[in-house]
């Protein structure tokens, strides 16, 4: 498969992640604050509304490929940070919510390892910034 066609897949695959993910925590504030809250984040309501519009803003960056190294990186911060924040060490004596989460914090630093590969790549010929490279 031709070089653009594979990083315009894989930027629709991870817009397909997160942007949906953004405008879900953006369509339901109170349950997203209630998460944050749960997970001891200090203002939760703040981080409700930042992580939903990052996700929702970087995830339409990643969309049509504009800024895209600059993106990614963001993106691949937010996994690892996310990813630790919200799984690492959860499930308490539940053995299956234990194993869930370590799978859902390597699926985070996985995700982080293809936003770092897509910000050394860039996004192809088929986005905003490949207009006209061929």
């Amino acid at each position: 498969m031709p070089r653009n066609v594979v990083l315009l897949l894989s930027r629709l695959l991870f817009a397909a992640l997160f942007i949906p993910s953004g405008f879900h925590a953006l369509s339901d504030i109170p349950g997203t604050t209630s998460y944050f809250a749960g997970l001891g984040l200090p203002l939760p309501m703040l981080a409700a509304w930042g992580t939903g519009l990052f996700e929702l803003i970087a995830g339409l960056l990643i969309l049509v490929g504009l800024k895209t190294s600059i993106a990614a990186l963001l993106l691949a911060a937010f996994c690892i940070v996310a990813g630790f924040i919200g799984h690492y060490g959860q499930g308490g004596d539940d053995p299956m919510l234990t194993f869930l989460h370590s799978q859902m914090l390597m699926k985070d630093i996985a995700t982080a390892g293809g936003f770092l590969a897509l910000a050394m790549a860039g996004a192809g010929a088929f986005s905003i910034d490949g207009r006209g490279s061929t």
